[in-house]
């Protein structure tokens, strides 16, 4: 439930609570709640000013850096690096922004790349017709080194600082690496489109596990599971949704999964399963309606029903909520409980 001041107001005039304590709670809850991240105006500035930094040394780089060789990208990276690392200090033990640090400490890590690309480059270690804004649409086992350094970097600055968003470029850059893998694994060709659907669904389903050890590891801490679970997901889905099945059974089976995913969303409070769950459902229903059952007069009747038997079982699910979950909590270990308990 999101508490706002409104809600507070509505208590102390049912008597719960008095108009000062409502005023004090509101403003306790506003201190606390200043360095969480939300869709605040504040917030929408630092992370879209953040995201363009970040993105203009990454997905936006322009050909036109090329001209500056490899040891001058190295030590542009370098200099950019050290700038950033200055601002999260400054952020973080000065300032007390643990957001804007935190953006600033990603900005260096997703330098590294750039700088892996310029050393490569200046040593002659880079193959002609290569260049860096390709890293970001290519896929090329070659990159792996980029990848391997760019993960040794966020994760001692993970280490240093401990700010949940330094977990985003570790998350892409392991999702870069599972579609970069499949290459430098098995080098053939015509394999290739297969077997990447395959490395992405496996590799996804990596992610997601090690979000949740991860969730489990800090549930008393910050969020660092959030953008694990977000690529994880998207990178299972992925590799999922785009296999191909001729039997009816097999699309059935993805529908399974897919509700799966809506489930474990619902239990574990991510959205992330739930919408693409949610996606890889409705894609079935729309498979029947045009495929299967394309000239049926009954199939809108059936799903009708269908869909008021869901609002059904919600409504039944609802008035014994208490009881089923606290029976089914009970049959969890304690870390998954406690974990259950603190995300709702």
């Amino acid at each position: 439930m999101e508490i706002n001041r409104g809600l507070l107001k509505e208590a102390s005039e049912n008597g719960l609570i008095s108009e000062q304590q409502a005023e004090l709670l509101w403003r306790f809850l506003s201190d606390r709640g200043k360095d969480t991240p939300s869709f605040r105006f504040t917030h929408v500035l630092h992370y879209l000013g953040g995201l363009l930094a970040i993105g203009a040394m990454s997905l936006f780089m322009t050909l036109g850096w090329e001209r500056f060789g490899g040891w001058g990208l190295f030590f542009i990276a370098l200099a950019y690096a050290g700038a950033g690392l200055w601002l999260t200090e400054f952020f973080l033990h000065r300032s007390r922004l643990p957001i804007p640090a935190g953006l600033t400490a990603t900005f260096v890590v997703v330098l590294t790349p750039m700088a892996i690309y310029g050393l490569q480059a200046a040593l002659g270690w880079w193959a002609e017709g290569m260049v860096f804004r390709d890293y970001h649409r290519l896929i090329d086992w070659r990159w792996m080194f980029m990848e391997f350094a760019t993960l040794a970097t966020g994760a001692i600055m993970l280490w240093r600082y401990r700010l949940p968003f330094l977990v985003m470029p570790i998350a892409v850059t392991l999702w870069y690496m599972s579609m970069d893998l499949t290459p430098f694994l098995f080098g053939d060709a015509e394999l290739t489109w297969e077997l990447q659907k395959l490395v992405s669904l496996w590799f996804g389903l990596l992610i997601v596990l090690l979000a949740f050890w991860v969730d489990l590891r800090t549930r008393h801490a910050k969020d660092y599971a959030f953008w694990l679970y977000v690529f994880g997901v998207m990178a299972f889905w992925g590799g999922l949704s785009m296999m191909r099945s001729d039997s009816e059974l097999g699309k059935f089976l993805y529908l399974c999964i897919n509700l799966t995913l809506i489930v474990v969303g619902a239990m574990l409070s991510r959205r992330v399963f739930a919408v693409f769950g949610g996606l890889g459902a409705a894609g079935y229903l729309g498979h029947l309606a045009y495929g299967v059952f394309k000239d049926s007069m009954m199939f809108p009747f059936v799903l009708t029903i269908i869909g008021l038997a869901v609002i059904y079982l919600g409504i039944v699910w609802q008035r014994h909520e208490e009881i089923i979950s606290s029976k089914l909590r009970g049959l969890l270990p304690l870390p998954v409980r406690e974990l259950l308990e603190r995300r709702h």
